[in-house]
C-alpha cells in the first residue's frame, strides 16, 4: 500500500540530437520534452526520509507506470504548453535571455555601474542589440548579507530607468520583493515581475500581480538575503526545492493567480552552498514536471569560483557559459545573464552543433 506521504518525481535523462531523437521517437524509445529528445527517465520515489531512484528506458517506463495516476500526471506536465509566455517571453524563439541591469551601488557583480541614467539606458540597449529578449531591472541587491533598502529608495532607483526604457519599447521585467515597487513598475510598462522571495516577502504582492494579470518569476530562497546562508539545511536539496516550488504554485493558483503566469527559478546561490548549487544544476530537468517554465540564473555566481578559482565575478564568463549550456541540454530555455552577447552566441552555436 502506498503511503499518502509518498512523493514522486521524474527526471528526463540522456539528451540526444534531433536527428537521432526522431528515429528513436518513431520506435517509441525516446520522448520530446521542451524541444529536447531524451532517451531515458529517472523515477524518484520519496517516502519521508527514504529516497529510491531507478532509471528506465521509455518502453519499460510506460509498461511499469501506465496505470500510476500520479506518475502519469507528472509525465504529462513535462511538455506543458503555455501560449501566454510563448509569445511574451520567447517571442516564438526557442531560447529567451533576460539581461541583468542592476541600478544599485552594492550588487555583487556590477554594483554602481548603472547608477547614472544615461549609462543604464546605454547598457540596456546594448544587451537588447546583443540578443536579450527582456531587460531585468533591479534596485535592491539580494546578494548574501546585503542590507535591505526601503521601497521608496528602490522606486527612486528603478522607475526612472523603467520609464526611459519603456519609451524605447524595450521589454522589461522588474526584480523586486516589494508590492509598491511592483505596482509603480507595472504602471510604467513592466511586463514581468521577478521576485526572489517567491511572493512571500510582502503580503500585498500577490494582489498586485493578480490585479494586473502580470506574469511572475517565483524563486526559491530560504529566509532573506541576510539569513539565507544560515538556512541552507536540506534533506535533499533538489527534491526540497522542488517541493517548495510545487507548494508555492499550488498556493498561488488556489489564490487566483493563473498558472500560465508563473515561471519558477530554483535560486542558484540563494541559500545554497557550492555542492548544493552543483546538484541543482545537474538535476534541472526534474523541475519540468511542475508544469511551468523554468528560469535559470547562474551568471557570475560564486560556485564558479569554487570550481575554477576565478575570484572576480567579471572573470566567470566561461563558467557561466558552461553551466548555461548544461542547462540547455536539460530543456531550460530562460536564462538570466550579465554577458548577453557571449551567452547568446554560445547558445546559438551549441544548439546548431548539437542538433545538426
Amino acid at each position: 500500500m502506498i503511503s499518502s506521504k509518498t512523493k514522486y518525481y521524474l527526471r528526463p535523462l540522456l539528451p540526444i540530437n534531433y536527428e537521432d531523437g526522431q528515429l528513436l521517437y518513431k520506435k517509441k524509445k525516446a520522448v520530446l520534452i521542451q524541444d529536447i529528445f531524451f532517451n531515458k527517465i529517472e523515477v524518484i520515489i520519496r517516502r519521508e526520509s527514504k529516497i529510491k531512484k531507478q532509471i528506465y528506458n521509455f518502453p519499460e517506463f510506460f509498461k511499469v507506470f501506465d496505470k500510476n495516476q500520479k506518475i502519469c500526471e507528472l509525465f504529462n506536465n513535462l511538455n506543458y504548453k503555455n501560449k501566454i509566455l510563448k509569445s511574451l517571453v520567447f517571442k516564438n524563439k526557442k531560447i529567451s535571455i533576460f539581461g541583468i541591469l542592476n541600478v544599485t551601488p552594492d550588487s555583487f557583480s556590477d554594483g554602481g555601474t548603472n547608477l547614472n541614467l544615461s549609462a543604464a539606458v546605454l547598457n540596456a540597449q546594448k544587451m537588447v542589440n546583443d540578443g536579450a529578449s527582456f531587460i531585468d531591472v533591479g534596485g535592491e541587491s539580494t546578494r548574501p548579507g546585503a542590507k535591505p533598502v526601503s521601497a521608496h529608495e528602490e522606486i527612486s532607483r528603478v522607475i526612472p530607468v523603467v520609464q526611459r526604457l519603456n519609451s524605447k519599447k524595450i521589454d522589461l521585467s522588474l526584480d523586486t520583493r516589494n508590492s509598491s515597487t511592483m505596482e509603480f513598475g507595472i504602471a510604467s510598462g513592466v511586463k514581468i515581475i521577478n521576485d526572489v522571495s517567491g511572493l512571500t516577502n510582502d503580503g500585498k504582492s500577490l494582489d498586485v500581480v493578480k490585479k494586473y494579470s502580470t506574469p511572475v518569476v517565483i524563486m526559491h530562497m530560504p529566509g532573506t538575503p541576510q539569513t539565507m546562508m544560515k538556512k541552507n539545511k536540506y534533506n535533499d536539496v533538489v527534491l526540497d526545492v522542488y517541493d517548495f516550488l510545487k507548494e508555492r504554485i499550488k498556493f498561488l493558483t488556489q489564490s487566483g493567480l493563473k498558472k500560465d503566469n508563473i515561471i519558477v527559478d530554483p535560486g542558484i546561490g540563494f541559500g545554497k552552498d557550492y555542492i548544493q548549487n552543483i546538484k541543482l544544476i545537474k538535476n534541472l530537468s526534474v523541475f519540468h514536471s511542475l508544469g511551468v517554465p523554468l528560469m535559470l540564473g547562474v551568471s557570475r555566481k560564486r560556485f564558479i569560483e569554487s570550481i575554477s578559482s576565478n575570484s572576480k565575478p567579471q572573470q566567470r564568463l566561461g563558467g557561466t557559459a558552461a553551466a548555461t549550456l548544461l542547462a540547455m541540454t536539460q530543456g531550460i530555455k530562460i536564462h538570466r545573464v550579465h554577458d548577453v552577447q557571449q551567452i547568446n552566441q554560445a547558445l546559438i552555436v551549441f544548439e546548431r552543433l548539437f542538433n545538426k
